[in-house]
């Protein structure tokens, strides 16, 4: 494929960003010249005969089409989509593989590399995209050419290099509405014939999307900027050496949820019913601060005494009972307005030495980042606690004789200034003492429900490969590569005044058994933490390639690569745990162990046990695991004449796997295993009419064994494995019937199915579906349990919850709407316990965590079945100057946000319009750009994760950016 007329589309598609085929730091001919050059293969080729489905983006193509961001690239690029997701973090989703593994252990589905250097982890998809030589995404498994294995594929940022040839320097400046400031900047300084220094900038300032009623601010801003400065030392025609820093910040009230929606189940076994997703606000008698805080709870697991001690009754009216959801998407109504912390830092160095006819590339480096957030939990307002009952009871008995000593402590805590005056609540407090320590996030009139995500991660790596540049047919590439990762403090925490207050009340019959000597004490830690101190990843691999030409048209490439992973885990989580006693069982008075010498130091960690399965007391649970894997990839492909490539391929895509965190309440494999993938491809390359049009076809086919997929379990996100089938096409189009007119334009078709029976229990509802199961809501606990009648009987299923609730004062179980079966508050423990003799008396009863349902033919989360786009541009020419008007359209289809493919999880297909025109001056020195983006302002729904049982079941969803407009000015020289 050497005629010069194929390079006309190629050139074409570099200037639109249409897909590509990715690029290596090889010095690429000019676009004068109508040759890109790219090396997917770690070597130089033009772009229609690398037989990998790739896509590239060069720094124009990206501003041509307004692609500033992650979000922005995926909507350009087929059979892939990205979106944020629940706890700081975002899943980039190729060819329906994404970020579907939840936790610190877990690996990438899609690598991230910057200069070839592989990141575990990086804000980079939350900054935006400034002075880059291109952008490349590989489609399909990854292994034997980079440094990191890589199921879905890889995004790999090239950054842009010194320019020894001359000085230059360029700026842009952008204003647009929601008062959005943008900056970016570069200068390039050549320093004698063999250095040179490039230092870039990029800025950010806007308003926030979304307007807060209750404080009548705007919220969901940003306020960040990055750095970066890359020096080339070339001493020699055989030698180059690059060294780059890059430093990114973000401090403002960016939020990490878009909306929450529920539509609320009056009875409150549920909290948010699982029939559709509406703009109520949950039931809060369903979450983990409405049980433990009832006066039911309080008065049958402690004492009758202090049942009048609860902030709620179970049975009466909620604390969200006049809470709002304004329907806009783009307005909330909360308390607690979110922040938001981000720094990331990355240095690395590349020696790229020419040994005769061979040359050894040399990457090192290590990055550091940091991420801090916090959000409104429930996204609303909370009633008011003034005079609440249980706070006035509080008060009573802390003003009496004989019960101050015992209730004051928790009084002067929670209430100092009485109950009719503000709430006292804990902070995020990594000491877990919290209000009662003296760590108070403040006092209110309404209990701030909110949650904190925080992390640090660093690491270094170190990659060589070895290319060879024979004469004859056979070539190769030999690599390797080690690279340590830690996560530290990898913590997340939710608050509510319920927790801290159910923690002083709990702690107060602690102190009334007399088992702390008078002393009074508290439930540590009044709120939850999942906290995992430290992740450890150590991992080197071997890879390598090997190319043999057959003849002229006919070549081969076979690669393999050989893994090995060690991963190491201390974790723990936290709520009123001091390791040994954190169930209630209806009845039983909580007596705790404690080590209490003041208020502050009652039940301590030093006390705990958090590995069960460790004989002593521990105060971690940690873990190692270790996997090796050899993978590898071969490939055909067969040039049918200059302008046609014929490809098919075979390659095995290998993800480690890693270890769940700990539980507070139950137990599940304290690992998960590995996935791997057999990918099959084919794909043909054309171009024709003398370079007019290009259109490149790519057919697959995944077998995934062990795929990883996440799951909530007592607040908890851990992780199994399942079988999955994968099949698309994607067909990719440059068509330039002139030089100036140019159309790009992309569809492709997904189809995914979990592939083998796999038996899940859907959180939404543990019944699933059937008539003769009562769904329970443990108020020890806020999960949910189901009782089953073994002869399929509802009426027995019901009278045998009914009967054992009636003997600890418990209702009898009520109809939950839009759903098939009833509920009750009670204990699954006494429930499960009484199963086999009172549960005789019903013809048999099974208390389980939930009724499984098999996933078996269920489409994979966050994978659309047709996706497409299409753009166009015409360039006039008024003598030296260009007016260059540009129109881009995407659309992405349905697809379902989680692995059970209900009507509730369905998320719809979208459109997004974007526009801009751009009068460029003589020699491209100069621009002037008017821009729209989501012109239809279509806040269309990205993602969403449906929480936990103890939290209520409600529904965060993640959507676009709202319309945007501005006008944008740039120079060069």
């Amino acid at each position: 494929m050497k005629k010069p007329e194929l390079y006309l589309g190629t050139a074409l598609a570099a200037l639109v960003a249409t897909p590509a085929f990715a690029q290596d730091e090889a010095e690429a001919p000019s676009m004068a010249e109508n040759v890109i050059i790219v090396t997917a293969q770690r070597q130089a080729q033009s772009l229609q005969e690398v037989p990998i489905a790739v896509s590239a983006f060069s720094a124009e193509a990206l501003e041509a089409q307004q692609i500033e961001n992650s979000s922005d690239l995926q909507l350009t690029l087929p059979n892939i989509t990205y979106t944020k997701t629940n706890f700081t973090s975002s899943s980039f989703t190729i060819r329906g593989i994404g970020d579907l593994c939840v936790g610190v252990s877990c690996d990438t589905a899609t690598g991230i590399h910057v200069n070839d250097m592989p990141l575990l982890a990086s804000r980079l998809f939350e900054t935006e995209f400034f002075d880059l030589e291109r952008i490349e995404v590989l489609r399909g498994p990854q292994g034997t050419l980079f440094g990191r294995n890589a199921t879905s594929g890889v995004v790999n940022v090239i950054t842009a290099k010194p320019d020894l040839s001359g000085f230059s320097a360029s700026g842009d400046f952008e204003y647009g509405n929601f008062n959005s400031i943008k900056a970016k900047g570069m200068v390039n300084i050549p320093i004698g014939e063999t250095l040179g220094v490039r230092l870039a900038g990029f800025y950010l300032n806007r308003d926030g999307f979304t307007k807060n009623l209750t404080t009548g601010n705007d919220i969901d801003g940003r306020d960040l900027y990055a750095i970066r400065g890359t020096l080339t030392w070339e001493p020699t025609a055989d030698t180059k050496v690059t060294l780059m820093g890059y430093y990114f910040e973000e401090d403002d009230n960016r939020s990490r949820i878009q909306k929450q929606l529920c539509h609320r189940d009056p009875t409150g076994v549920l909290g948010c019913l699982p029939d559709r997703l509406d703009y109520d606000v949950l039931n809060s008698n369903a979450t983990l601060a409405g049980v433990l805080s009832s006066n039911e709870l309080l008065g049958i697991a402690v004492a009758p005494s202090f049942a009048p001690l609860g902030l709620n009754s179970l049975y009466g009216t909620d604390a969200f009972s006049t809470a709002q959801n304004p329907r806009d998407l783009r307005t909330v109504a909360i308390d607690y307005e979110p922040t938001y912390f981000a720094r990331e830092e990355i240095y690395m160095a590349k020696l790229e030495q020419r040994l005769g006819s061979m040359t050894l590339n040399l990457t090192g480096g290590y990055s550091k980042n940091r991420v801090d957030s916090t959000v409104d939990y429930n996204l609303s307002v909370q009633d008011s606690l003034a005079n609440n009952a249980g706070l006035l009871a509080l008060q009573a008995y802390a003003n009496t004789p004989g019960f101050d000593a015992i209730f004051g402590p928790v009084a002067n805590a929670l209430i100092p200034n009485g109950p009719a005056g503000a709430a006292c609540q804990s902070a995020t407090d990594p000491n877990g003492v919290g209000v009662f320590g003296g760590n108070s996030a403040g006092c209110f009139e309404t209990s701030l429900n909110f949650d904190r995500s925080e992390q640090d991660q660093e690491q270094w790596s170190i990659e060589a490969h070895l290319d060879s540049d024979w004469d004859g047919p056979f070539n190769m590439l030999l690599g390797g590569i080690y690279l340590d990762g830690k996560t530290k403090d990898n913590s997340y925490y939710v608050n509510s005044f319920g927790l801290d207050y159910a923690a002083g009340i709990l702690g107060a019959a602690v102190t009334a058994s007399g088992a702390t000597g008078g002393l009074p004490v508290y439930r540590i830690t009044p709120f939850y933490r999942n906290n995992s101190p430290l992740m450890h990843l150590k991992s080197y691999g071997f890879f390598g390639e090997a190319y043999f030409e057959a003849t002229d048209r006919l070549k081969l490439t076979v690669g393999l690569r050989y893994n090995h992973d060690e991963k190491f885990l201390r974790a723990r989580t936290l709520l009123y745990s001091d390791g040994t006693s954190s169930e209630f069982s209806g009845g039983a008075a909580i007596i705790a162990p404690y080590s209490a010498t003041t208020f502050t130091d009652a039940l301590n960690y030093a006390t705990a046990d958090f590995d069960k399965a460790t004989p002593g007391v521990q105060e971690w649970q940690e873990r190692s695991v270790s996997f090796n894997r050899m993978t590898g990839r071969a490939v055909v492909d067969y040039e049918l004449s200059p302008d046609n490539l014929l490809y098919a391929s075979y390659s095995r895509g290998y993800k480690s796997g890693g270890i769940n965190p700990p539980l507070s309440v139950g137990a599940v494999n304290e690992s998960f295993a590995p996935e791997k993938v057999d990918a099959f491809e084919i794909g043909s390359k054309n171009v024709f009419a003398n370079g007019k049009m290009t259109l490149n076809l790519t057919g697959f086919y995944y077998k995934y064994k062990g795929l990883q997929l996440s799951r909530i379990i007592s607040r908890t996100s851990v992780n199994d494995n399942v079988d999955a089938n994968i099949w698309g096409i994607e067909a990719e189009a440059i068509i330039a019937p002139i030089p100036d007119f140019v159309i790009n334009m992309n569809a492709s078709y997904l189809n995914t199915e979990v592939s083998a029976t796999k038996l899940l229990i859907n959180p939404r509802d543990v019944s699933a579906g059937r008539s003769d199961t009562v769904i329970i809501k443990d108020i020890s606990l806020a999960s949910n349990c189901a009782v089953t009648s073994t002869v399929g009987s509802a009426a027995a299923a019901n009278g045998y919850v009914a009967a054992i609730n009636g003997g600890v004062g418990l209702q009898a179980p009520v109809p939950i709407p839009s759903t098939n079966t009833t509920g009750a508050f009670s204990f699954c423990q006494a429930l499960f316990d009484n199963a086999p003799t009172v549960g005789a008396l019903f013809g048999g009863i099974e208390v389980t965590s939930g009724v499984p349902v098999d996933i078996k033919g269920n489409k994979l989360p966050q994978a659309p079945d047709f996706k497409f786009s299409v753009g166009a541009q015409y360039t006039w020419w008024l003598g030296d100057l260009s007016l260059v008007p540009r129109l881009d359209l995407t659309y992405t289809g349905e697809s379902y946000g989680s692995i059970f493919n209900d009507q509730i999880n369905r998320i719809k297909g979208y459109e997004i319009l974007n526009a801009q025109i751009q009068l460029n001056g003589k020699d491209d020195r100069w621009y002037v750009r008017g821009f729209i983006q989501n012109i239809t302002n279509n806040d269309a729904t990205t993602g969403l994760y449906v929480t936990d049982q103890s939290s209520g079941l409600f529904t965060n969803i993640f959507t676009l950016d709202p319309r945007r407009y501005g006008v944008a000015v740039g120079v060069k020289f």
